[in-house]
């Protein structure tokens, strides 16, 4: 039998049950995505959302979707090249076939922390013109700007054939605020 639940005491401060300010914790959406199709089809409708100077950083086990769903980004935005994971070349630049930002897709998962190594690839140059995607960039291309959308992908781990993924999306600063990401649920 489970233990009851411990009451709240509302001499304690409810931080907990308050909804986080959209400035520092940023505005979320969550998505169950059954299939790599799926999470395709979620990059090509992210892409609608993105313009140059967005920064996506996306974090998920390995085989979780990050490149599935950046294969998708860049359908979506209409860029140039098969878009692989770039894990071997740390990043990959796709130039736009129109007039739409390049993408450019980083893995930084073998790089060791912090931006000093992410300088050596002047993502911050890059970042105005682009839509920059990261890979295991949490932890190190937060400084890069105060706007960021976070992807967290969860899939099951352990030997599994499940091909369901909770996507989480987090807009973080003022770029992101205003922007619905409840309609990539539609």
């Amino acid at each position: 039998m489970e233990a009851p639940a411990a009451p709240h005491n509302p001499a304690e401060p409810a931080e907990s049950l308050a909804p986080p300010e959209p400035s520092v914790a940023g505005i979320s959406t969550e998505i169950t995505v059954n299939s790599p199709d799926q999470m395709r089809e979620l990059g090509r409708r992210l892409a609608k959302l993105l313009r140059a100077g967005d920064l996506v950083m996306l974090t998920g086990e390995l085989g979780a979707g990050k490149t599935t769903l950046t294969r998708g980004l860049g359908e979506g935005l209409g860029v140039r090249g098969a878009v692989t994971s770039p894990t071997f070349v740390i990043a990959r630049v796709h130039p736009s076939l129109g007039d739409g930002p390049p993408l450019v897709h980083v893995d930084a998962y073998r790089l060791g922390g912090g931006l000093d190594e992410m300088e050596d690839l002047d993502l911050d140059v890059s970042l105005s013109d682009s839509v920059i995607v990261v890979e295991w960039g949490e932890g190190k291309v937060e400084e890069l700007t105060d706007d960021r959308l976070h992807v967290l992908i969860h899939r099951a781990v352990g030997d599994t054939t499940d091909e369901v993924r909770h996507v989480t999306l987090t807009g973080v600063g003022e770029r992101w605020a205003t922007v619905d990401l409840d309609v990539l649920s539609a």
